[in-house]
């Protein structure tokens, strides 16, 4: 009887655990729809032509008197928005790990990102600040909700199962952001049929966005648990316990060497994905049916790249395939500088290019990070893992701002990302990663 007992409250935990997951992965198809929508294909050349209209004579916005080049406005908009989330994250997460309470505040951070983005249906005119001001909002609210999101893996998963649970949930991302985008699609290419001009769709193409994220939050706030915090944990606050977690942290130097590759790398694979659909518009004179086709594509292709990627490290170990994603990553970009303008086709080459490997690259990354995180300190790691994802990713986009205010080239500014790649390649080849695991007290998997 006993032993039926306790084969029973196994199999109650697992159908939990499994029931837990399945919320955990919905949140990523609600917010997703976010990043797909929002950020990589409508609000970038909508904000920027918002912009232009209301530069003078030489092609400047004043905000706050500053003189900004209007194609760079958005850019700079987002490397704002990030500086705003890396000063909220440490708060955050130390209130979520003092008392245990994830699932209110991920609830507060994502519907303040839903009301944003549903507020951008007001974006008309020459109302670019009103436009700078929600994207501020909506891309802060939404890094904190993600860090609270991934800090729920080591909980909802044990370490067998870490892999396929964090591609699967970038699997779901994909494939709402897909859905979401074939319904834009026939919106916006066919707006004069459904009686509205091709700005009042994109605006309802980006309100919807936000209805989407708040509505299907609602799945993992059902779903998900939350756990007491440990009594010992000590209570100060957000921003002394990152130091403090740093400092923890350089007893693990391996680990440390990690998240600096990833957090160079990972500040590419970003700025590619808020600033392709500018490039496209902007440098070459592609439409925006073209563009929303070509993330359609993306994300179609990313479904499968995160799982076929997954599969690629069992045989070939994470490490090595995340350095083969980056070369691809390497000559992605170069290949897209020399892109021919008004060529949709190559555009959609280069767009599949980016599909195969973009998945895969994150989903790997995170997994890849849960076996360097010594055991009991997970959710603290992982809290400094979403601040190294957020933490330097302003720098893509101020770079990319920065070339294009400089150089007036698009094609400039896209191939200075290659660094961002090269560096990180190398920065993550010169980590042993079997010793850190070692090191981090944790087994080594047989491949890695």
């Amino acid at each position: 009887m006993g032993t039926d007992t306790v084969r029973t409250d196994a199999a109650d935990e697992a159908a939990g655990r499994r029931r837990e997951q399945r919320g955990w992965y919905f949140y990523d198809w609600a917010c997703s729809v976010y990043s797909t929508s929002v950020l990589t294909v409508f609000l970038g050349p909508y904000l920027t032509a918002i912009a232009e209209s209301a530069a003078d004579t030489e092609g400047y916005v004043h905000p706050l008197g500053i003189p900004v080049r209007a194609g760079s406005f958005f850019a700079y908009s987002v490397s704002l928005s990030v500086i705003l989330a890396v000063l909220v994250m440490p708060l955050a997460g130390a209130a979520a790990d003092r008392t245990g309470r994830k699932k209110p505040l991920l609830a507060a951070a994502a519907y303040v990102g839903a009301a944003a983005t549903a507020g951008m249906f007001f974006l008309d005119g020459d109302r670019y600040l009103l436009g700078g001001l929600l994207l501020v909002i909506a891309n802060a609210a939404q890094s904190v909700a993600m860090m609270l999101y991934n800090s729920y893996l080591p909980q909802i998963a044990p370490p067998e199962e870490r892999d396929a649970v964090s591609s699967r949930g970038w699997a779901f991302g994909y494939a709402a952001g897909a859905l979401v985008l074939v319904l834009n699609l026939v919106l916006f290419t066919a707006h004069d049929t459904f009686g509205v001009s091709e700005s009042m769709a994109v605006r309802i193409c980006l309100a919807s966005a936000g209805l989407w994220w708040g509505a299907f939050t609602l799945v993992p706030l059902r779903r998900l648990r939350d756990r007491r915090a440990p009594e010992t944990r000590a209570t100060v606050p957000g921003l002394r316990q990152l130091v403090a977690t740093v400092r923890d942290m350089r007893r693990h130097p391996l680990t440390l060497g990690f998240l600096l590759a990833y957090l160079v790398y990972n500040d590419g694979i970003q700025t590619v994905i808020s600033q392709a659909s500018v490039y496209g518009s902007e440098e070459l004179g592609l439409g925006q049916s073209t563009l929303i086709g070509a993330v359609l594509l993306v994300q179609i292709l990313a479904v499968a790249g995160a799982l076929g990627m997954g599969r690629l490290a069992r045989r070939y170990g994470a490490k090595r395939t995340i350095l083969g994603s980056l070369v691809a990553w390497t000559l992605t970009l170069a290949a897209g500088y020399f892109l021919p303008a008004g060529a949709p086709v190559w555009f959609f080459v280069l767009a599949s290019g980016i599909g195969l490997v973009l998945g895969g690259s994150q989903a790997l990354s995170r997994s890849l990070f849960s076996h360097l995180v010594p055991p009991g300190k997970e959710a603290e790691y992982f809290s400094a893992y979403e601040m190294s994802d957020r933490g330097m990713s302003w720098l893509g986009p101020l770079l990319f701002g920065l070339t294009y205010q400089l150089t007036g080239s698009y094609r400039d500014a896209i191939i200075s990302l290659v660094a961002f790649f090269v560096l990180g390649f190398a920065l993550l080849a010169r980590v042993p990663v079997r010793q850190a695991i070692t090191e981090a007290g944790n087994p080594a998997p047989e491949r890695i």
